[in-house]
């Protein structure tokens, strides 16, 4: 377990329920502990082959080794069950894709270090690997008749030099040489400072050699995707100053025989993920018009192969579309719904109905809508199976079988990845509630996790869990952040306020120019109605989130003391810093502000957390990661400088080598949940009581004698 060699390092962590006595043994086996974060595993990426017949998929888990996830690939029988190993290896196995004839499977490795894509026959379980690559391919396709590869990759280029430096002299160490950069963007979120150069679509053969590069030029090109045999559709922005558009993208048609490009797309807005149907007659893509919003909702377009005849499939269906594959004539498409994910059935008139519902169970930390799913030629569907109790397992959906399920839409679970380990642990049962918000009476979402042996007597601590985004979306799906809060004696509430995804456009865009605004007050009011459950006391509330989360929770303690300590994780804290400073800084100006700060300061001013700085007085710990460039680590140290000024109790908490993503290794999801207990425990109301009755017992015991 790592923790922070800052100030938290002397925080006992103890159960907040402050149950007397010491725990037996049996109490603590059954415990889901933080070293329980490594017995995890999940299902990822379901394949499932064209005949629907096999399905592959990344079993995931925790490394304790080398402290990261890791995956293998493992086949299951749709018809028998069976479940078996396919591929293991160095590092961790990705991205498995099966050929049009389903006679083999490409997938992503390493070896000695080196990135690799590789070929895997099914009859006879030998695999060999395509070419040797510097940089590592992604999104790699099959074209349709299964002899070609396509795939994107880094291609590194010359970067600007104003001067040339004197040769070193032999055996002498200088310093490393000076980095110019001349783009907006210079730097990004887990990839760091950038190197000069473009992603680019390549084409290898499927019997391996040498890779041909499709695309140039300095704009990235990727997302490739087959019309026919003998073109590639990409997508890309091939305009200059690209950057300050950040949305925009166009959708491209590159003849293989000359590498001439057709663009197919030409609206203002992003057009992207395009996949041809199997007649190579129609292309459907994903996008919307930028009408300059800070969220705007993603429909499914179809066209012609030629560009032409562009329809709307999902105008009158009011949920983002998350992505897509062609089931013959139709489309399924997946979108968050209310808290949950949807596979749907979109026919060529736009009619949506729900095929499955329970996708999701692949955000091991926290309770984030994530999953993903594929189909077979006979309508067959593997997908990420999702339940508040359980990560992802690996769905069947298969038609024949529905109406002896009585009208259930979730299929067949097919694995059982933690059944060595959860059953034999007492974890947090997870309850729905809804509530009408203070500010205008609209329905919101929560979700409530018990600690095991929860008795409603107003005594737990609660423990607010802010989802960041802020477009995304929670949902009823497992979590080790959630389930560890509760292990330690929290009722832990999560919930999606306005400006979370799956609940319509209209509910989204109401943070538009007014984040953080009224958001607050539908926390709140979930807070206020847990509260009236008498599931809490309401003098041991507790606030924590992260990115977007963290935002609010900032924003929370500058708005109101109810709370007895927080912890804001990554967080914005001034919007002109991030304007100017962060990787998404075009993004922030052109989309969320709308204004130049040096035209508009108050607009930047009035939506950031520092402006509420005077009113806190709650004792706030601020985390980031010493890598995060999505909200990067002087938004934090502002907030903490600010508080530490103000001799408001604080702590800085920096974790090295971290980006935006801290809970990416499982030491670091260890780190930042236990600190986080830690500094609530040191706040807690509950402490003085405790020690109140401790001196009240001495003083009636030194009476006695």
């Amino acid at each position: 377990m790592i923790r922070s060699a800052f100030a938290c390092a002397a925080l006992a962590l103890v159960t907040p329920a402050m149950a007397a006595g010491e725990p037996d043994d049996q109490s603590v086996d059954r415990k889901f502990t933080a070293e329980r974060v490594f017995d995890l595993e999940y299902a990822n990426d379901p394949q499932i082959s064209p005949d629907g017949r096999t399905i592959v998929y990344a079993r995931t888990h925790m490394d304790k080794l080398t402290d990261r996830m890791s995956a293998d690939i493992w086949s299951i029988d749709t018809r028998s069950g069976a479940h078996r190993p396919l591929i293991d290896g160095e590092g961790s196995i990705a991205s498995p894709r099966w050929s049009p004839s389903g006679d083999r499977l490409l997938y992503l490795g390493a070896k000695d270090g080196k990135p690799e894509l590789r070929v895997l026959y099914m009859d006879s379980g030998e695999s060999f690997s395509l070419a040797q690559f510097e940089e590592a391919p992604s999104a790699p396709k099959w074209s349709p008749d299964g002899q070609s590869i396509a795939f994107s990759m880094f291609t590194p280029a010359e970067g600007p030099s104003f001067a040339k430096p004197p040769k070193q002299p032999e055996g002498a160490e200088w310093s490393k040489p000076v980095r110019v950069f001349d783009d907006l963007t210079f730097r990004f979120d887990g990839a760091g400072y950038l190197r000069e150069g473009a992603t680019h679509v390549y084409v290898i053969s499927a019997e391996g050699g040498t890779p041909r590069q499709i695309t140039h030029g300095e704009t990235d090109f990727n997302s490739p995707a087959w019309l026919g045999n003998d073109t590639l559709l990409v997508v890309g922005n091939d305009v200059p100053n690209a950057d300050l558009d950040p949305v925009e993208s166009e959708i491209y048609a590159v003849s293989l025989d000359d590498l001439s490009m057709t663009a197919l797309t030409s609206r203002d807005g992003p057009d992207t993920a395009p996949a041809a149907s199997a007649d190579g007659r129609r292309i459907a893509f994903l996008g919307y018009d930028d009408e300059v919003k800070s969220y705007q909702q993603t429909d499914l377009y179809v066209m012609n192969a030629d560009g032409s005849n562009v329809a709307n499939l999902t105008a009158d269906y009011d949920r983002s579309i998350g992505s897509f594959k062609w089931s013959g004539s139709s489309l399924l498409a997946q979108a968050e719904v209310d808290g949950d994910i949807e596979i749907l059935e979109v026919p060529a008139n736009g009619n949506v109905s729900t095929l499955i519902t329970g996708v999701g169970g692949t955000s091991i930390g926290r309770p984030y809508a994530a999953g993903s799913f594929s189909a077979a030629r006979n309508g067959a569907v593997a997908y990420t199976a999702g339940s508040p109790d359980r990560p992802a397992e690996v769905g069947l959906y298969q038609p024949s079988l529905i109406p002896g399920l009585n009208g259930n839409r979730q299929g067949r679970v097919m694995t059982s990845l933690n059944d060595d380990l959860l059953p034999y642990l007492d974890m947090a049962k997870i309850e729905e509630i809804k509530v009408k918000s203070s500010y205008d009476e609209r329905e919101i979402e929560a979700w409530i996790a018990l600690p095991h042996g929860f008795k409603a007597d107003g005594s737990y601590p609660l423990l607010l869990e802010i989802h960041g985004g802020p477009f995304a979306m929670y949902g009823p799906y497992f979590a080790a952040e959630i389930q560890r809060y509760a292990a330690e004696g929290y009722v832990v509430v999560y919930v999606n306020p306005r400006g979370s995804t799956g609940y319509g456009e209209e509910f989204a865009q109401l943070i538009d120019l007014a984040y953080p605004g009224e958001d607050y007050d539908d926390l709140m009011s979930v807070v206020d109605a847990v509260i009236d459950k008498n599931y809490v006391d309401p003098d041991r509330l507790f606030v924590t989130g992260g990115s977007g989360g963290g935002v609010l929770t900032a924003w929370i303690v500058g708005k109101t003391n109810r709370f007895a300590a927080a912890v804001t994780v990554k967080p914005v804290i001034n919007w002109f810093t991030m304007a100017l400073a962060g990787d998404i800084a075009a993004y922030v100006r052109r989309h969320w502000i709308r204004a130049d700060p040096w035209d508009d300061p108050e607009a930047y001013w009035r939506l950031s957390p520092i402006s509420l700085v005077g009113n806190v007085e709650t004792p706030t710990m601020v985390m980031v990661g010493e890598e995060d460039w999505r909200t990067p680590t002087w938004e934090s140290e502002q907030f903490y400088t600010a508080l530490k000024m103000r001799k408001i109790d604080t702590a800085l908490v920096r974790v090295p080598g971290s980006p935006h993503y801290i809970a990416s290794r499982p030491s670091r999801l260890i780190a930042k949940t236990d600190n986080i207990m830690g500094w609530f425990e040191k706040y807690d109301p509950a402490n003085d009581e405790e020690e109140e009755a401790a001196d009240a017992n001495e003083e009636e015991e030194g009476g006695e004698n």
